[in-house]
Order: structure tokens, then C-alpha cells, then sequence
């Protein structure tokens, strides 16, 4: 499994609107993307600008698909001025849980 650790820092007077643009794209990923997994989205406790996403897909071509997504495209340029600096993006293979293989049938 790919997870994403991704970090962004939102202009305050933005942070409300892009919170909500945000869940949408969140519920949009989780709902309408069969390869993600898990997205999850914290503000962080120091810094409220400061948003924290992670997020768990089934493999690489998921990720791939996920970035193409209409729902990721809508929110990406719906947001593009809001954000304050280029948007953190740490690439990971996941070790816990464990990938795992369809049980055969019984």
C-alpha cells in the first residue's frame, strides 16, 4: 500500500473556506475512489493554518488515479490561491497494516 503525508499551509483568511473545500475532497476521495483507503484530514494544534492530510491507497496506479480525480482537480484549482507556500508531500510505502490478499473462496 502508497500513503501520502502531506502538509499545507492555508492564508488565514482563507483557513475556514479551505476547510471546507477540503472535506469535500476528503469525502470525495474516500467515497468515489475505490483505491483510497483512508483520508484523514487535522489542523494543526500549534499552528491553525496549518493543515495535515494522511492518506492511504491501495497501490501506486490508486495514487495515480487519485490525482486525476475531477473531485482533487475541482479542489485543487479552487483552492491554488489560498495556499501559502508549495504544499508538503511526503511518499510512503506503508508497513503496518499489511497489505492483504483476498481470502480464496470457501
Amino acid at each position: 500500500m502508497k500513503a501520502l503525508v502531506v502538509t499545507i499551509d492555508v492564508k488565514p483568511e482563507h483557513r475556514e473556506a479551505f476547510i471546507e473545500e477540503l472535506i469535500k475532497n476528503a469525502v470525495g476521495s474516500e467515497e468515489r475512489e475505490p483505491g483510497c483507503l483512508v483520508f484523514n484530514v487535522a489542523q494543526d494544534s500549534a499552528n491553525p493554518d496549518v493543515m495535515h492530510l494522511f492518506e492511504v491507497y491501495r497501490d501506486q496506479e490508486a495514487v495515480d488515479i487519485h490525482m486525476k480525480a475531477p473531485h482533487v482537480l475541482r479542489f485543487l484549482e479552487a483552492t491554488t490561491d489560498w495556499i501559502a507556500r508549495p504544499i508538503g508531500v511526503i511518499d510512503c510505502d506503508t508497513v503496518y497494516p499489511r497489505q492483504r490478499e483476498k481470502s480464496p473462496a470457501r
